[in-house]
């Protein structure tokens, strides 16, 4: 019987399993995908958004907020796409969603106006909806459970370093000319790195779930009852259970937090350079500060492994919710010098990476692997529309409350509430007559994840 205290085991299951060279293909791939993708689609921006309103007289807010809207797209593509990647698996879905990207991006360079700019980004939202950290997360749940943790911290680790190579890349691309040339080279590289790998390195047979639905008896993949229930009986009884767990009180506060923790980090995050440049950095140097924040990113995620073995989930929920709202406070505070902003950035940027860890492994410490992308689905929504708009809602605050610095302690504020709506987020443990620590759920009580004694 496997320990509760395994952190390989990331959550618990019954069922034996070990990574091998057919699932580390996809790890591979995925990698490098997710570095390509974040970086294209979503880091690049926030650098080229001064020229692009200074070259065609849009403003500020009005292309902020089509990156919002993208955004918001791709929070609520998240709900079907995750009920399709629990049967389907992740390979045409990605396949499909890198082609749209690359489409989108040559749609950026070419927009002959607002309209077509905003078209373009709605485009590039749907793309992100089957090419960023959901689909990769549920992919290597179910190719790696129940030793997935270790697969996640893996991808999480490589792409933390999108915006440490994608900031300073397209910074230094826009130095050598136009925006629109700078989207016409990264098209293409999204396109070269990314179609191929999510076609032909996610070949590999979806697995199905081993272990029971949360909040059900029923098996999702063992024994004779679960192998002669057909498809639709088994897709029946998943949603059944997936209704019962996203009305529970625990999983309402849980989005809740990840939701407040999503908005204080994503406005922290695109509103980082004019903070710096209002304090007296240079563009450049504000976007090597904002790069440098994926380093930051690194370094928490090599330690989460170390914090899962060393604290219950609710422990290292709140704390980890609780780190962001002191990181965005000291942001608020200090006025500089400059050398001093950019280490406190990158503090920042450690808690941003372990809070994505915390929120990949959110579902399966709490409701086991078997309903991850339809549970992460519905709990990636508002926290990915909460992201979405925090750009244009940051930079509409900082106007409204006279500056920077104090959009950022209203941030560290709403970071505060999010540690607070976390204490509440676990859930019962089920009754069960088996002696399978993972019977109610893995990690449904406070101490599943404490090292044995």
């Amino acid at each position: 019987m496997p320990s509760t205290g395994d952190p390989a085991a990331g959550t618990g299951s019954t069922a034996p399993s070990s990574p091998n060279s057919a699932t580390c293909v996809p790890l591979i791939a995925l990698c490098v995908t997710e570095i390509t993708s974040w970086g294209i689609l979503y880091y690049a921006f926030p650098v080229l958004a001064p020229d692009i309103s200074h070259d065609t007289g849009w403003s500020t807010g009005a292309i902020t907020a089509t990156f919002s809207a993208a955004l918001v797209l791709a929070a609520l593509g998240g709900i079907p796409l995750g009920r399709a990647l629990d049967r389907h698996g992740p390979r045409a879905l990605m396949t499909g969603g890198s082609v749209l990207g690359a489409l989108a991006v040559l749609g950026l360079a070419a927009a002959p106006n607002l309209g077509w700019f905003v078209a373009a980004w709605l485009l590039a939202g749907t793309a992100m909806t089957a090419v960023l950290y959901q689909p990769a997360f549920a992919a290597l749940t179910r190719y790696h459970a129940p030793h997935h943790l270790g697969a996640l911290t893996t991808l999480t680790l490589v792409a933390g370093l999108a915006s440490t190579v994608f900031a300073p890349l397209t910074s230094a691309l826009a130095d050598q000319m136009s925006w629109r040339a700078v989207y016409l080279v990264l098209a293409a590289v999204l396109a070269a790195v990314t179609i191929p790998l999510h076609y032909f390195a996610l070949r590999r047979p979806w697995p199905p779930p081993i272990e029971r639905h949360p909040a059900s008896g029923g098996s999702a993949g063992d024994g004779d009852a679960g192998r002669d229930q057909s498809n639709d009986q088994m897709d029946a009884a998943l949603r059944t259970a997936v209704r019962t767990v996203v009305r529970s009180s625990p999983f309402l506060l849980l989005t809740a937090a990840l939701t407040l923790s999503a908005f204080s980090m994503y406005a922290v995050l695109t509103n980082l350079i004019p903070l710096l440049t209002a304090r007296g950095a240079s563009s450049g140097i504000a976007a090597w500060a904002l790069g440098l924040g994926g380093v930051g990113q690194v370094a928490g995620r090599l330690g989460y492994r170390a914090l899962v073995r060393r604290s219950s989930v609710r422990a290292r929920t709140v704390c980890i919710l609780a780190a962001s709202a002191l990181t965005t406070t000291v942001l608020a505070a200090v006025p500089g010098p400059l050398p001093l902003l950019i280490a406190i950035a990158v503090l920042a940027g450690t808690t941003r990476g372990i809070a994505t860890l915390l929120q990949a492994t959110a579902v399966s410490d709490r409701w086991g692997t078997a309903a991850y992308g339809s549970l992460s689905g519905v709990m990636a929504a508002p926290v990915t529309i909460a992201g979405a708009i925090a750009p244009a809602a940051g930079a509409a605050l900082a106007t409204g409350l006279g500056g920077y610095p104090a959009l950022f302690a209203a941030l560290a504020a709403t970071a505060a509430l999010a540690a607070l709506a976390a204490t509440g987020s676990i859930p019962r443990r089920a009754a069960a007559t088996s002696t399978d620590p993972t019977a109610g759920g893995p990690a449904d009580q406070d101490h599943a994840n404490q090292p044995p004694r």
